[in-house]
């Protein structure tokens, strides 16, 4: 049993269910945050420096995806991307233009483009779901993308980008290939994600074993996002924050899908073996500490949702410093004097 529970950061909540009874409500409740070393914050900082980190094993990663995609039932660990993948697609009809040629960047099994249509689409690829549109499928790494300087409309990216060490690196590169006035369109896990399990294997670790180490991938805030992309040179941008909750029986189904996913930890810093007394003690802690009244326990991905365009000679720019004509000092004169206006009118 899986449940899909979302709600926006601005504001609002609603409900999907996928396979199982609905949840009636959101899980809120006061978050342990971990560790400031679990978290992926000094991906700025680095690039700040001019260094390029190395925190992922991308073949290990590569491994863990191919014997994800080779399992018997691999479309029912999708439900993530799927969701996310519609998400992202409907920002990308928010936009009212047409986009002749876009890129896909890590593009899984099409999980963008089933939901679009009418547009030339080069994606870089595993095992392709049907689409209406022509594509061009590209096997290549998302850190080093193979085209040419302002080629495509648009790129898009959902959920791929979290695995990549050159963060900065990969999103000027997206830059360059874009054309100018073109947009750049992504999703990828943020640094609250999966807290819930962070906390538990790192309590059950700390209690059993007497210290812990990373089980849970460092993931970007969303306080850097939007300096990384300017640093890449994007304009007009927009980030935006989603929380999506999905609920299983117990801890042990939560890591099996994250496996299936091909989401398993791939820090070159990883711990190997992960005792079976420890194991047990994270699925107890897991439980009490966030389990819900009807036995399951939620998992949370906080999904960071990024818009970012081109510069063009065409876009709207901001007026110069101190080309005002009108001081915020003088609106509440104005909202006065219309006060005073009605009064005199009734």
């Amino acid at each position: 049993m899986n449940n899909l529970v979302s709600s926006r950061a601005v504001g609002g909540a609603c409900l999907l269910c996928r396979r199982g009874a609905a949840v009636s409500a959101r899980v809120t409740q006061q978050r342990p945050h971990p560790p400031p070393l679990t978290r992926l914050s000094s991906r700025l900082l680095s690039s700040r420096q001019g260094g390029t980190m190395n925190v992922f094993d991308r073949n290990m990663k590569r491994r863990q995806k191919k014997w994800a995609s080779s399992l018997q039932e691999h479309n029912k660990y999708d439900y993530l991307r799927d969701e996310v993948g519609s998400r992202v697609a409907d920002r990308i009809y928010d936009i009212a233009r047409t986009f002749p040629l876009a890129l896909d960047v890590g593009c899984g099994k099409s999980h963008i483009a089933e939901h679009l249509s009418k547009v030339g689409l080069v994606r870089l690829a595993e095992r392709l779901k049907e689409s209406e549109m022509p594509t061009h499928c590209v096997m290549a790494d998302e850190e080093f993308l193979p085209f040419r300087e302002n080629t495509f409309d648009l790129v898009v990216s959902s959920l791929s980008m979290h695995w990549i060490n050159d963060l900065p690196g990969a999103l000027r590169q997206i830059h360059q290939v874009l054309k100018p006035d073109g947009v750049f369109i992504g999703a990828m896990v943020g640094g609250e994600t999966l807290y819930e399990l962070r906390c538990s294997l790192q309590l059950a670790e700390l209690e059993r074993e007497g210290g812990f180490s990373p089980h849970i991938s460092p993931y970007t805030a969303v306080t850097d996002l939007g300096n990384l992309l300017g640093q890449a040179g994007f304009n007009m941008l927009t980030v935006d924050v989603d929380e999506i909750q999905v609920h299983y029986p117990g801890m042990l189904d939560v890591m099996c899908d994250l496996q299936g996913m091909g989401e398993s930890n791939c820090v070159w810093n990883r711990k190997s073996l992960l005792h079976r007394d420890t194991i047990l003690a994270a699925a107890a802690v897991y439980k009490e500490m966030y389990g819900n009244e009807d036995g399951s326990v939620p998992a949370t991905f906080e999904i960071l949702y990024m818009i970012g365009w081109k510069p063009h000679e065409s876009q709207v720019k901001p007026a110069k410093r101190g080309s005002a004509t009108a001081s915020f000092a003088d609106l509440s004169k104005i909202s006065q004097s219309e006060a005073s206006i009605k009064t005199d009118n009734p």
